[in-house]
């Protein structure tokens, strides 16, 4: 049913949610619809929360996950009759699917390269040749007329298959790993399209890369290997039911984001930690153990097909080595002058990569009025933007002149006339090179190539670096965000190293460091200013650029850049959760969420729904019907000598299980106790871990509706909870590291007339906004103590 509704918002333009969400509040206040207990009187404050979010580019239906381990009796039974050989299975399977989401990452991977290296090689080749006759408008018309397909073939997949296929996937794994369930983001078709459509979109020289999109698919591949393949051709043996949960999905998705990453740069130590720093909410060492091993599987494979492919049996793919932007052949000499150099471009990485984050909120948002206008304007803004790209690559290298080859290099190295090479020909006579064309008619990745380039200090001009800068700014604002698959770090790398190679040019009197250098610090600073990685960041240029000798400087750069983003604005990955609408938790608390505590929050939402331990049909299938919660707690009445009848918190009984309960009609003609055996008769562990439909797809006659369920064998008897006196930043802390879905918020003292409990914290409750819009005068008052 969640996916039949994500469907049908496939079409709804980010611009609606707002409406959507006014229906979902007027429905929430609506005292016949949303709550059993909700008053009559209007609320002054309540916690407002929106169900929707924007997954890709589709308006989907979102739930929280449920990581924590639903400690009831069959859960129990389960485990106290698991065999040795059942657990080393199990330890076994954990490590079999890391295997294999390494190797298949590693496949796809090289399959994507090797279609974008021949599909973009071969196009640059009739490009230059068509130059070379002088013919330079055929160029020019069969450049832009082939980006142009190819641009339309990735932006047909992804508006009418697989919505969720657009962008770089990143910020709704992040989500993901953080506890918010992003509907029909890893299924086959998804994959499928995030495939095909990043290959047409990085050959057609748009200003992106496959790095994000490789993350995503890695996610994916993980994700079905996990379930036992697609939705409609699941595997459902035996063997498979360990992973039947979120716990062990969520460790798989992890280690997938970490193959993508070592995939897409080569690097399998700046994978494991880019998933422990930037997408990962919950680690231990066991998971880093796996994700390296997948990492480790990832570059056996990519290593072994380059090796094939050197024969020349791969087309125009195979062409260098495993690292992709080597600069080890430069020896690196600095001294203590140095530091202010590199000081300088650290705090221009920030305030350019907290300026671009700016920027680029507001170019998605100019998308999201675009794109509501409905299929075919995105279609035309993904068409219009593969134009201007294909006009200004082909055109821009007309402005520059041509400069002559050094004579101390021989004929072969310049000039170039070949898709590749440091010292393009271009429109060149003989003997003579046009920088420009070296780094706008080439890939993105040899382009990068050729701007980090060492031991070349006169091979660009000021000029030439100017053009490129700016177009590439113009470019990587204005080509993330159409619906194709896109990746921010190579756009972000190609801007970084322009700016970092002038600066080296401006202080090549005073300092020792190669310009080469100099555009690869420039590259990490504005990465830094825009992401806000330190740790991962540093280890994946140092796999990149195979020079161990440029990590001291590299990590001051980083540490400067991010320090300085921070100053202004957040990392673009969470500008973009924000923008998408999706409820992830940070890690760190807002000081003014020490002034208030959960109870508060408690009373200012609905009163909680309780069941009773024995209860009726009747009243379980009215909860489900006139609810949406996912959870109800579970109390008992337990007579207390000299106290009387005492109400006590038995646990929590989810959503799923009710419904499971119902289905398989598990009902009772008297109200008493079911023995264990009864329970171990009628359902399995295996039954308890599936997700269940909805109340609408359950039949109860009205014989039925009379009959009682007993609750306590399906009742998790462990809930995480918290006493009402609870600072809300100790509980978000507790909430967000231990994984939770639900917190129960219990009295602090017990007695007769206080309610067992004082209600239910879900994320939506813990966001800062949402807080703020029930307590607005926390933040004045916590601004106002800060100015005394």
């Amino acid at each position: 049913m969640e996916n039949q509704d994500s469907d049908k918002l496939a079409e709804t333009s980010p611009s609606t949610i707002n409406n959507m969400e006014q229906q979902t509040d007027q429905q929430e206040t609506d005292p016949e619809n949303n709550s059993l207990h909700q008053p009559l009187l209007k609320r002054n404050r309540t916690l407002s929360s929106s169900p929707l979010a924007l997954i890709g580019t589709k308006v989907s239906y979102i739930e929280s996950l449920d990581y924590e381990i639903n400690e009831n009796d069959l859960f129990k039974h389960d485990w106290r009759t698991r065999s040795q050989a059942q657990v080393l299975q199990y330890v076994f399977l954990k490590w079999l699917f890391a295997f294999l989401v390494g190797l298949l990452t590693g496949v796809i991977a090289t399959l994507i390269n090797l279609a974008v290296e021949n599909i973009a090689g071969y196009k640059l080749l009739a490009v230059v040749n068509y130059i070379d006759q002088k013919r330079y408008m055929m160029g020019f018309v069969f450049m832009t007329g082939v980006n142009f397909m190819l641009t339309l073939s990735a932006t047909l997949l992804c508006v009418f298959f697989a919505p969720t296929a657009a962008g770089p996937g990143i910020p709704e794994i992040k989500a993901y790993l953080n506890g918010v369930d992003t509907p029909n983001m890893y299924g086959a078709t998804t994959m499928f399209v995030k495939i095909v459509g990043s290959i047409g979109a990085v050959a057609a020289g748009l200003d992106l890369g496959k790095e994000g999109p490789l993350v995503h698919i890695g996610a994916c591949i993980a994700s079905l290997i996990g379930q036992g393949g697609p939705d409609n051709y699941r595997i459902k043996w035996k063997w498979m039911r360990y992973f039947n949960n979120d716990r062990d999905r969520r460790d798989l998705i992890t280690c997938g984001a970490s193959s993508g990453v070592c995939a897409a740069f080569r690097a399998p130590v700046g994978g494991v930690l880019f998933a422990l720093e930037e997408v990962a909410t919950w680690w231990r060492s066991a998971l880093l153990w796996r994700t390296f091993f997948s990492t480790a599987v990832v570059v056996v494979v990519l290593r072994a097909f380059m090796e094939y492919c050197k024969s020349g049996d791969c087309g125009l793919f195979g062409q260098g080595g495993l690292i992709m932007f080597d600069v080890s052949n430069d020896s690196v000499k600095y001294h203590v002058v140095d530091l202010i150099p590199v000081t300088v471009i650290g705090i221009i990485g920030g305030v350019l990569g907290s300026l671009y984050n700016y920027l680029l909120h507001k170019v998605l948002r100019l998308y999201n009025l675009i794109n509501e206008k409905g299929k075919l304007a995105k279609i035309l803004l993904s068409l219009a933007v593969s134009l201007f790209t294909s006009a200004c690559l082909y055109g821009l290298p007309f402005l520059a002149s041509c400069t002559p080859c050094d004579p101390s290099m021989v004929d072969s190295e310049c000039p170039t006339t070949g898709r590749m090479g440091n010292f393009k020909q271009f429109n060149c006579p003989k003997g003579h090179y046009n920088d420009l064309a070296t780094l706008l008619l080439t890939t993105n990745d040899d382009a990068v190539r050729n701007i980090f380039s060492t031991n070349t200090p006169s091979e660009y001009t000021i000029f030439s670096l100017v053009i490129f800068f700016v177009l590439y700014c113009i470019l990587g604002l204005f080509t993330f965000g159409i619906a194709v698959p896109s990746g921010l770090f190579l756009p972000i790398i190609l801007m970084g190293s322009a700016y970092g190679r002038m600066l080296g040019m401006a202080m090549s009197s005073y300092t020792t460091i190669d310009q080469g250098l100099f555009a690869v610090l420039g590259a990490a600073s504005l990465m830094a200013g825009s992401m806000r990685m330190t740790v991962s960041l540093c280890v994946i240029f140092l796999e990149l650029t195979n020079n161990l000798l440029l990590l001291p400087i590299t990590m001051l750069v980083l540490l400067i850049s991010k320090s300085v983003g921070d100053c202004f604005n957040p990392s673009i990955y969470e500008i973009i959760l924000d923008l998408k609408g999706l409820p992830f938790l940070e890690a760190h608390p807002e000081p003014w969420m020490r002034n208030i505590n959960v109870g508060e929050l408690a009373d200012i939402k609905p009163p909680v729904v309780t069941l009773s331990g024995i209860e009726k049909v009747g009243r379980i299938v009215d909860v489900l019907r006139n609810t949406t919660h996912n959870a109800f707690v579970v109390v008992d009445n337990v007579l207390v000598p000299g106290a009387g009848q005492v109400s006590e918190v038995h646990g929590l009984v989810l959503r799923a299980h009710l419904l499971l309960v119902l289905k398989k009609k598990w009902f009772l003609q008297e109200r008493r106790r079911t023995e264990e055996w009864e329970v171990r008769e009628k359902f399995t562990w295996v039954d308890v871990a599936e997700r269940w439909g909805t109340i609408e797809e359950v039949a109860v006659t009205k014989e039925e509706m009379e009959m009682y369920v007993d609750l306590h064998p399906i009742t998790n008897t462990t809930p995480y909870t918290v006493v009402e006196t609870m600072s809300v930043a100790k509980a978000l802390v507790q909430f967000r590291q231990v994984g939770l879905r639900h917190m129960l918020v219990l009295p602090k003292y017990n007695g007769a007339g206080v309610p067992p409990v004082v209600g239910i914290l879900t994320r939506q409750d813990l966001r800062s906004h949402n807080i703020l819009t029930a307590f607005p005068h926390l933040e004045k008052s916590y601004a106002s103590k800060k100015e005394r």
